[in-house]
């Protein structure tokens, strides 16, 4: 006999990210087994282990990464977001919540391999697909390790990147071509430099290297929005205004409020929140996937109202004082939540991302209710995941079925983060 949580599943449409037939709001408020679906911390744990153990042994042992000669690693994709450094951010996701040195030491073997591979590329500088996520986590676990020589190694690496002479040129000096986005572009390079700072100290990636970053990012913001004036800041990715995380306003949003910005730019961060906030679907509350795109079809992460419940939920705490962005978080919760289950299982595109704003709710508000949605999508995929990959619902098949952000590696860093929902990050967005 199906649980609740699969026969709503199995009501859901043809569309990803319609809604459900049957509401998990109503589920959960109605019906009397759901309780029993919504697993506790420790059965998460063991399942989030056994997970990464799995990730690890298709990625890493069977992938070609580990105990091969460098010179038979070309092939290998040495990203966060779809590549081996998604299985070495786990390890690391699961030695914080673990202790276990094996992860650590593990960890740390897979990036060097990342880092053999990274060093033949020079063309994206982000934490989730360039060379700043390789060195600024390659950084992170030599810390963890007290292993002081790799820590430097790491950091020198990473502040050559930082010298990359496009990432701090402003529109008005030609731009140099380097997209804004955090993807492949600029805020995703001032990303990987929070990640350093949080980790390893203040300043450790020092302002003067970052402040001409931010500015060159706000000033190209400004000029995309001057043939558009109600909104300050816009940016293009491939000509496209996108709204999301990914390659739009979401994600360079997410990493400027994390700077202290002056009165000024503040200003327009915030004009440009509540010009998306104003244009929101006004039947469903979704976000567009860009801009004047008339297409209400997509909840998760990467496009719609996932990544803005999170981001806006960093702006209440940035911004107290400004309470719309507050209510604006939950508001885009609830679109996540009436919005269902979708198709995939990743962080991108999937229930993991879509459970992480529920996470970012409850550490904001403090209300129980978020960690209960949250743990329900979990609880979900602590049934179906390997299902859902199985029978080609994931967008890339079996290629990155066990990746970070398209796959059950996302899974794995949020049945960690549910050990301690009060201290969930998702992987590669928060800090």
């Amino acid at each position: 006999m199906p649980s609740v949580l699969e026969f709503a599943a199995s009501k859901e449409s043809h569309e990803e990210g319609t809604n459900n037939n049957e509401r998990l709001d109503h589920l959960l408020n109605l019906d009397p087994t759901v309780s029993d679906l919504s697993l506790p911390s420790d059965t998460f744990l063991q399942a989030a282990i056994a997970l990464k153990n799995q990730v690890v042994e298709v990625t890493w042992k069977e992938g070609g990464g580990g105990g091969s000669c460098v010179g038979s690693r070309t092939g290998i994709d040495p990203t966060v977001y779809t590549g081996l450094l998604g299985t070495a951010f786990t390890c690391l996701r699961s030695y914080e919540v673990t202790g276990n040195q094996q992860d650590l030491l593990l960890s740390a073997e897979i990036v060097d391999t990342c880092a053999s591979v990274a060093r033949a590329s020079t063309r994206h500088v982000t934490f989730l697909c360039g060379r700043g996520g390789v060195y600024s986590l390659g950084a992170v676990v030599a810390n963890y390790m007290g292993d002081h020589q790799r820590l430097n190694l790491f950091l020198n690496l990473f502040l050559e990147v930082a010298q990359e002479r496009a990432l701090p040129v402003g529109p008005e000096e030609g731009g140099l071509g380097m997209s804004y986005d955090l993807l492949y572009g600029r805020a995703g390079f001032l990303w990987a430099a929070l990640f350093l700072n949080k980790h390893l100290g203040k300043g450790t990636v020092p302002d003067d290297v970052l402040m001409p970053i931010i500015n060159a990012i706000l000033a190209g913001g400004r000029t995309g929005a001057s043939d558009h004036p109600a909104c300050p800041l816009m940016y293009r990715w491939h000509g496209t205004r996108y709204w999301g995380a990914a390659n739009g306003l979401a994600g360079i949003l997410q990493v400027l409020v994390h700077f202290p910005l002056s009165e000024e730019d503040a200003k327009d961060v915030k004009g440009t929140l509540r010009y998306m906030m104003s244009n929101r679907f006004p039947h469903s509350g979704n976000y567009p996937s860009s801009e004047g795109n008339p297409r209400d079809k997509l909840v998760q992460w990467s496009h719609g109202a996932t990544s803005m419940a999170i981001t806006l939920a960093k702006a209440s705490q940035v911004y107290p004082n400004d309470r719309d962005f507050r209510d604006a978080a939950i508001e885009a919760g609830e679109v996540v939540w009436k919005n269902g289950l979708v198709k995939k299982v990743g962080l991108a595109d999937g229930i993991a991302g879509n459970a992480y704003a529920f996470l970012s709710l409850y550490r904001l508000t403090g209300e129980t209710i978020y960690e209960e949605r949250a743990r329900a999508f979990a609880s979900f995929l602590y049934h179906n995941a390997r299902k859902l990959v199985n029978t080609g619902s994931h967008g890339r098949g079996v290629d990155h079925a066990y990746s970070l952000f398209q796959g059950l590696a996302g899974t794995a860093c949020l049945w960690f983060d549910l050990v301690e929902p009060q201290s969930s990050k998702f992987p590669g967005y928060e800090l």
